[in-house]
């Protein structure tokens, strides 16, 4: 029987494990790979897609499953796949698709390995796409018929990302996740107006990792060390044992937290993992 307080730390990755030019701070990298060693569980818990995750869990090193899309998926680094998924119903992404057109938001579908975009308009959301990978862009019809993990709208016409969230909410009617946030809350998109709004399947969000370990590792949530920076962080923030938000942290995330840490762009996880889990 272990000695620790805790067997499993779930980490987010934009404003939280990496930095603005997506590394991991050595000190840090080298306290998770200790703590790996000595049977931690390491887990990735993330916004992005699988496609935009593989660099980080590589660089990291580690061999759990990611969360990725917010809890719709899972990506299992030896097997080089998806292990769960969780897909938009037909009804659902039509009206999802038709709400988009209506009202002329710029629209992104992703599916497993390729994400399908109706054209930017302006050089605004041509530069919301600039990072994204594996992009096509087609008509928002085609979009219908596909298996996505996640639909994604861009706004410049409404006030806030609450408001994109509670007028798609009301007009598509249908079970969801969603999840919203201004673009510039990223790095690379500091100077950006837009506002963007995030729909998945019903799922935990981020919490699909405290799911994942009390089933494949018997690890109770309690056991858990939860580390993020944003809204969409709250659900694993709230539900492990230790909720820590970062010192960049937003508002949602510092308000629920246990612990509040230092900066992204520092040693601070280290620092943490070195406490709770390799000192003697």
């Amino acid at each position: 029987m272990s000695s620790r307080s805790y067997d499993a730390i779930l980490l987010d990755l934009d404003g939280t494990l990496v930095d603005e030019s997506d590394r991991i701070h050595p000190h840090t990298l080298a306290a998770l790979r200790a703590a790996s060693l000595q049977g931690v569980r390491v887990m990735i818990a993330t916004g992005r897609s699988e496609l935009a995750t593989i660099p980080v869990v590589e660089q990291l090193g580690i061999v759990n499953p990611a969360v990725v899309f917010n809890g719709a998926a899972l990506w299992c680094p030896s097997k080089r796949r998806l292990i769960e998924e969780r897909v938009l119903s037909e009804r659902t992404l039509a009206r999802l698709v038709r709400f988009g057109l209506e009202r002329g938001l710029m629209t992104v579908a992703m599916c497993e390995g390729i994400k399908y975009a109706t054209s930017p308009r302006n050089d605004a959301e041509w530069s919301a796409l600039r990072d994204m990978t594996a992009v096509e862009y087609v008509e928002p019809e085609r979009m219908q018929r596909l298996r996505a993990m996640r639909v994604t709208f861009f706004s410049d016409t409404h006030a806030r990302s609450d408001d994109v969230a509670a007028e798609l909410e009301s007009a598509v009617s249908q079970p969801m996740y969603i999840t919203h946030f201004p673009l510039n809350c990223l790095p690379h998109h500091r100077d950006s107006k837009l506002l963007v709004c995030d729909v998945h399947p019903p799922c935990r969000g981020k919490a699909e990792a405290l799911r994942w370990l009390l089933d494949e590792h018997a690890i109770a949530p309690e056991r858990v060390v939860a580390i993020g920076d944003a809204g969409n962080d709250v659900p694993m923030l709230t539900q492990a044992g230790l909720g820590c938000a970062m010192g960049n942290a937003y508002p949602e995330a510092l308000a629920v937290a246990d612990r509040v840490l230092g900066t992204c762009d520092s040693g601070t996880i280290g620092e943490l993992v070195t406490e709770l889990f390799l000192q003697a």
